[in-house]
């Protein structure tokens, strides 16, 4: 008896979660296996962080979260602060994306901008999602901002502005940030992650005598989400994450 009082708050919680997270509508990300990690998909409206280092799929997976809203007819932006958008185009059609028919038809907006004034980024990303009606929104990548503001206190007010006026949109939104090998911060400024509503973080370490690639959904907020490390391929269709596996980096991260 006394055991069932000492975990009655836990059940009550856990039930009113599950009340809550039924009743919130969710976006298919478009890549397999990473909704089975996610209650079915990111919460509709939400501001998702997918940080991680170089050459771990961050831009081929935001890529494949536009192309598969357009195939369900939602619309996207694609705002690049550091790619010119012929590259990330190109890239996209080596997994079979071909944005060029989409845009012709106002279905995407795809720019490159060099963060200067975060003032300008915001009206920009605005007028764009007012422009196509955009559901879907990626910015590739926060990390650049530093490259235009060298004060960290700017940095980080340039984020929170860039954050808060994301919310108002109502699109959902994945943001990526980039951070060197190694790093034990899951954003490149440390406080990207307590602004969005979730973070992915995406690792490719060395194990033994080969690189291993895995995902970890670090949190999802009213999403009970795996909390396991799980191993994930870049394919020629795109990224796959195998939700029923653990990693080989569980040991090491």
């Amino acid at each position: 008896m006394f055991y069932l009082e000492r975990a009655r708050p836990y059940l009550v919680e856990q039930t009113l979660l599950n009340e809550k997270e039924s009743k919130i509508e969710r976006i298919s990300t478009g890549i397999p296996g990473l909704d089975e990690l996610i209650g079915g998909g990111f919460p509709k409206g939400s501001v998702i962080l997918l940080s991680g280092t170089c050459g771990t799929g961050k831009t081929i997976s935001s890529l494949q979260f536009l192309w598969h809203g357009i195939q369900r007819g939602e619309n996207g932006v694609y705002i690049s602060f550091e790619e010119p958008i012929k590259e990330v185009k190109k890239t996209a059609r080596s997994f079979g994306w071909d944005f060029d028919k989409p845009e012709k038809e106002g279905k995407i907006d795809m720019i490159r901008y060099d963060p200067f004034h975060i003032e300008d980024i915001i009206e920009l990303i605005s007028s764009s999602v007012k422009e196509v009606n955009a559901k879907r929104l990626v910015i590739d990548s926060v990390s650049a901002i530093g490259m235009y503001i060298r004060d960290p206190a700017e940095v980080r007010r340039s984020i929170y502005l860039l954050v808060l006026n994301l919310y108002k949109l109502g699109c959902t939104t994945i943001l990526t940030s980039e951070i060197p090998p190694e790093q034990i911060q899951l954003s490149r400024f440390g406080v990207e992650e307590f602004l969005a509503d979730g973070v992915i973080v995406l690792y490719y370490t060395r194990v033994n005598s080969y690189f291993a690639r895995a995902i970890t959904v670090w949190k999802m907020r009213f999403t009970q989400h795996s909390q396991r490390i799980h191993p994930y391929k870049i394919t020629e269709n795109g990224v796959i994450v195998y939700p029923n596996e653990e990693s080989a980096l569980s040991r090491r991260i």
